[in-house]
């Protein structure tokens, strides 16, 4: 077996000790960090803390985007959904298959993982780490440091790569012994626990849900979308997103593609909204009223720009809307 490893390395407290743990036994290590439309907000609007976490640790760090067949296992995992629309078990899979295709490209023995045994109530159960293990066709190949000595030997273990003795027996949700550990190797760069899928959000599923079911063609635009503005569904066939700010309004103006129309405030400072759809009079009618009301328009009718394969006005009548009835 070869003397190096990937590790899967999410930047996290767990993920990094793991990788830390086998450098320190002087074994070639390259971090593997996979990146989809649903990392946090934290990460999106910092940057990907495993960057910095791998320039710490030293070690080569691999960035893969989970691509289109990860949208087919979230609508349907084989194994469920953990928190909201998180399917954790199969996501653990999915990324170890991806692993092992890296593994061949970058000669490596064997595969490290931070995780903890008992620490999540469905992916780190004894039975699922089996299931994982088993359906990802790296039996004997994944090595958990942190919890190595609650399971059997792995491969690299039994065949003298790792020292088994310089592994751990931790188990369960605390992460006392893993902030000790941080101390004593003087590592800085990791996550606070609990970052965070979009899918385990459920603001965030409740939307994805929601394109799931009305929309059977859409796009990984589609998908970016659901983490900006506030969402409104009018009917089965429209549905309009509104800035919150400039900074998402001038994302909604660079996601302005033809499966969109832009709208904007004309005569007055408001959001600006993309529909996706084919509004009609009474859609634009609702939909000026929406951006509207987010600007606190007084006057009795409301001018909007529609930008599509065509530049038009319309002239809406201001009226009190439901939001809650509408809202994603």
């Amino acid at each position: 077996m070869k003397r190096k490893a990937i590790s899967l390395l999410s930047g996290g407290l767990d993920s990094v000790l793991a990788t830390k743990i086998v450098l320190s036994q002087g074994i070639e290590v390259v971090g593997l960090h996979f990146t989809s439309p649903f990392s946090s907000k934290r990460e999106k609007e910092r940057g990907l803390q495993a960057v910095r976490s791998s320039e710490e640790l030293g070690i080569k760090l691999i960035i893969k985007e989970k691509e289109s067949d990860y949208i087919d296992i979230i609508k349907k995992p084989r194994y469920g959904y953990g928190k909201n629309m998180n399917p954790c078990i199969d996501c653990r899979i999915y990324m170890l298959k991806k692993t092992k295709d890296i593994m061949e490209e970058e000669d490596a023995g064997f595969v490290i993982t931070g995780e903890v045994l008992g620490q999540r109530p469905m992916s780190q159960r004894r039975d699922t780490i089996n299931i994982i293990e088993r359906e990802s066709g790296l039996a004997g190949l994944i090595l958990r440091p942190l919890s190595a000595m609650l399971f059997p030997p792995s491969m690299p273990e039994k065949e003298g790569i790792v020292d088994r003795s310089r592994l751990f027996d931790i188990t369960g949700r605390s992460r006392a012994i893993q902030y000790e550990l941080a101390s004593k190797f003087k590592l800085s760069e990791f996550g606070c626990p609990g970052g965070g899928c979009l899918l385990t959000d459920p603001i965030f599923s409740r939307k994805l849900k929601d394109l799931f079911q009305h929309d059977t063609s859409f796009t990984m635009d589609d998908i970016v979308l659901l983490s900006i503005g506030r969402h409104f569904r009018l009917n089965e066939k429209i549905k309009v997103i509104v800035g919150r700010n400039k900074a998402e309004n001038d994302m909604l103006c660079s996601l302005d593609k033809d499966a969109y129309s832009l709208v904007l405030p004309l005569g007055f400072t408001g959001p600006m909204a993309l529909i996706k759809g084919n509004p009609d009079e009474s859609d634009l009618d609702i939909i000026g009223n929406i951006i509207a009301y987010f600007s606190k328009y007084p006057n009795d009718t409301i001018d909007i720009e529609i930008r599509d394969k065509k530049t038009r006005v319309f002239t809406a009548k201001k009226r009190l809307l439901d939001l809650d009835m509408i809202k994603i």
